[in-house]
């Protein structure tokens, strides 16, 4: 019941040139590890429902994932995320861009984007 998120972007080349391989440095939102190596990403679900039917089960869920990317620079974090969208629009749609900030403690550039995801069951 997760949207395959991380198989399609590790899978993608533009996506593993800048977020490498062994690993990939897209976590799950809070398992990235401390001091990892710029840039990297983070997702999660922000929410999600299934399409119900009167008289039988379910057969897709649809999730609503934001996705953080970190990265030294702006134009590296836009970089990074312009790759996640490439890789991700063919199955998923982009619903929102959430804008770019930079974090107080770190001084990492963040660029932020959700998409929404249908998964048949």
């Amino acid at each position: 019941m997760t949207p395959p998120i991380f198989q399609v972007c590790a899978s993608d080349t533009n996506v593993t040139a800048l977020l490498g391989t062994g690993p990939t440095r897209l976590f799950p939102f809070g398992q990235a590890p401390q001091g990892v190596t710029l840039p990297y990403a983070v997702w999660q679900t922000v929410s999600g429902l299934p399409e119900n039917y009167l008289g039988q089960a379910p057969d897709l869920d649809s999730y609503t994932i934001q996705i953080d990317v970190y990265a030294g620079r702006g134009s590296e974090a836009r970089q990074v995320a312009a790759a996640l969208r490439d890789a991700i629009e063919p199955h998923a749609y982009v619903v929102g861009w959430n804008g770019e900030s930079t974090d107080p403690d770190t001084g990492h550039k963040r660029y932020g984007f959700d998409i929404e995801w249908h998964v048949h069951r």
